[in-house]
């Protein structure tokens, strides 16, 4: 301040130190390259299930989803079960057993009816309604989670769903709009079914990994998934599995899905604990782009240069939502470095990096930020 006036707040109020600010956007870039990572998982389920389907006749979604709940109950159901810290398989399931079961049964029947819905209704509106899983998801986090969205989340939402938008009409543009579909108002009632029920898997994941533990929540969805798809899969499966002809480019095709999607809900959580559930859902909405890509080469579809514009419209809104901190209604059992209200890992700085002051940050009701170092 000048000479002889005397200095205002916003003057002596501190301001960020430079290591801060390096952290912060240190883990906005850390959720940018982690949320691809999923989408890349994303896209090799989809291309192999593609592949399966137009090279080989191949269309058994509960088969391939049964293969990663088992997966996922070798590995983690294992780990809980011999695991001496923390609560054991048998405590949980006496406590919580119907939780899990629904939990279950959720990811299960997403996953199924988001695929059922497209021999019933059109790629495009497949794309376009399964983005109703987002506000769904906003919605639940605000009375589960108790999170609390600023105004640039909202606009941050509204940039995502306008890239969608654009990649949609890119596919229209390049011929890839599918036939009418058999029954278009059940295959979308399917769509928004599968998109709700993502939306509680992806908040009951959220609350779990973040009070509970990552390992408790792969082990049960693996144990209760395995048993709800193994049954489905006899009902409603069993003579497409039947007339499979068995050769090493179908079981390596198999394999592949299975690594991704066991990959896919392997990362998901350590994801989710670092960021929320939501702008995990963002960030994996270019998981159809790179889809379309490697398309390019393998389906021959044709280029469109609004592929480019809608993963760029995509990115700039995912970016948006992780750069500004959600808010909490109320203190969480989250671990959280002395930090007030804060929920997403864009303003998170790492809890045990020795090389870092300790630093308060508070967010007051003008939007004005307190920092504090020792």
């Amino acid at each position: 301040p000048m000479a002889g006036k005397p200095a205002s707040p916003q003057d002596t109020q501190p301001s960020l130190p430079c290591c801060v600010v390096l952290y912060i956007y240190r883990h906005i870039l850390k959720t940018i390259l982690l949320g691809q990572m999923l989408s890349l998982f994303i896209c090799g389920t989809a291309v192999t299930s593609q592949y399966l389907a137009e090279q080989y006749q191949v269309n058994t979604p509960m088969l391939q989803s049964f293969i990663n709940y088992f997966l996922l109950l070798l590995v983690y159901t294992t780990i809980l079960a011999f695991r001496t810290d923390g609560d054991s398989l048998l405590q949980i399931l006496k406590q919580r057993w119907w939780k899990y079961l629904f939990l279950g049964l959720a990811d299960v029947e997403a996953n199924y009816t988001i695929v059922k819905a497209y021999q019933y209704t059109t790629l495009t509106s497949v794309q376009l309604l399964d983005c109703f899983g987002i506000p769904v998801l906003m919605a639940l986090s605000w009375f589960i989670l108790r999170a609390r969205y600023r105004l640039i989340h909202f606009i941050a939402v509204a940039v995502c769903l306008l890239g969608v938008g654009t990649m949609v009409g890119a596919d229209i543009l390049a011929g890839r709009q599918d036939s009418e579909g058999s029954d278009v108002v059940i295959g979308d009632v399917l769509v928004l079914l599968g998109a709700s029920l993502y939306a509680i898997s992806n908040v009951s994941e959220e609350y779990i990994v973040k009070n509970l533990s990552r390992v408790e929540f792969l082990g049960m969805v693996g144990l209760f998934g395995t048993i709800i798809s193994g049954l489905q899969l006899a009902i409603v499966e069993h003579r497409d599995i039947m007339r499979i002809q068995w050769n090493w480019k179908i079981a390596l095709l198999f394999a592949v899905f299975a690594l991704c999607m066991f990959g896919l809900y392997s990362f998901m959580p350590v994801v989710i604990k670092v960021t929320s559930a939501t702008s995990v859902n963002l960030g994996i909405l270019t998981a159809d782009l790179y889809s379309l890509f490697f398309g390019l080469f393998l389906f021959y579809y044709k280029f469109s240069g609004l592929y480019i514009l809608s993963f760029v419209i995509i990115m700039v809104g995912f970016v948006l939502y992780c750069s500004t901190p959600t808010r909490t209604a109320e203190p969480t059992a989250v671990p959280q470095l002395r930090s007030t209200g804060l929920d997403n890992a864009g303003l998170k700085l790492e809890e045990n990096d020795s090389q870092t002051p300790a630093v308060t940050v508070q967010f007051t009701r003008e939007e004005s930020v307190v920092v504090s170092t020792d």
